[in-house]
């Protein structure tokens, strides 16, 4: 049997301050998300999609997005990033200070309707207008396809459909590209077909790979982007997230599980996963409720336990 070869670096995008705090009904106060986001660079978290400037009405926990980023610390290398729904929301992105912009659009027709309330076509046109009118402007775009990897409405996406949507964004120049499993439908089988396809076609346009936990298989089909060379990954402190406009659509692969993994496989993240998992269980406390994170409850692999401290078996 050939033994795989994995990259010897992987980036992590933390994306638990927007993807996982959107779903949370009580809103948490600025100065909290602050302390979670500068808890999280102490441990050695270099990106972040830090929260988006998306309608209030829509998301109202991230009201509060220029506020979180004109009360962040910088640090050198650390890149924040904000999710952006159209031209508006990039414009207050430029405003507040954001090193990136994600805009995003669905691969189906159905999910891009509930998500952005227009057609995948009318979408492609509003980000044309977005690179045009950013064009040498201080932030960074970078796009994103929601559903790449299957529709809850409409079940498959055909691989043509992805690669035609991500052909418009290298087109149009943009930084990278991240593959969103928005309601956990990738299987190891299609992230293999829908890396190989962007690959073969598409081979300068830099991959990131973002998966949700939904039937159990996120670290499965993370193995599987890096068995294909994929250095990029997004994850979510505790695993918390969703979407609020996709059915079923439960939190992100988590980060303290991710980095654990990378870590056993050799691969280098710079983070510190002990002083990650403290902040995991600050979350919990914020929240209020046990989080699905698995290595923040077992602590990593080589944690070991005082012998004379765990009760013995009687009879």
């Amino acid at each position: 049997m050939t033994a795989r070869t994995y990259p010897p670096r992987v980036s992590i995008t933390e994306v638990g301050l927007r993807d996982g705090l959107q779903m949370e009904s009580e809103f948490i106060p600025t100065a909290t998300k602050l302390r979670l986001l500068e808890a999280l660079m102490d441990a050695g978290v270099r990106h972040f999609e830090a929260t988006s400037f998306v309608s209030p009405r829509a998301v109202p926990q991230l009201r509060d997005a220029a506020e979180l980023l004109a009360a962040v610390r910088r640090r050198p290398g650390v890149v924040l990033a904000v999710l952006a729904p159209n031209r508006r929301g990039v414009e207050r992105a430029l405003d507040a200070g954001a090193d990136e912009a994600v805009v995003f659009v669905s691969a189906s027709e159905s999910h891009n309707q509930k998500n952005l309330n227009r057609s995948v076509e009318r979408s492609l046109q509003d980000i044309r207008e977005i690179a045009a009118a950013t064009l040498g402007a201080p932030i960074r775009l970078k796009g994103a396809i929601a559903c790449a990897f299957g529709c809850p409405f409409e079940g498959d996406v055909p691989v043509q459909q992805v690669l035609a949507i991500a052909r418009t964004f290298a087109d149009l120049g943009f930084a990278g590209l991240t593959l969103g499993d928005t309601t956990g439908m990738a299987t190891p089988p299609l992230v293999a077909c829908t890396v190989q396809a962007l690959r073969e076609h598409l081979p300068h346009l830099p991959i990131a790979l973002h998966f949700h936990n939904t039937r159990g298989l996120g670290l499965a089909n993370v193995m599987e982007g890096l068995a294909h060379g994929v250095e990029h990954y997004e994850s979510s402190l505790g695993g918390i997230g969703g979407c609020p406009f996709a059915p079923g659509a439960t939190g992100n692969i988590c980060t303290e599980d991710t980095v654990h993994l990378m870590h056993e496989l050799g691969i280098d993240t710079g983070i510190d996963l002990e002083r990650l998992v403290a902040v995991a269980h600050d979350l919990q406390r914020v929240l209020g409720r046990d989080l699905p994170g698995q290595v923040m409850r077992a602590g990593p692999r080589l944690r070991l336990h005082a012998l004379d401290e765990q009760h013995a078996a009687q009879g």
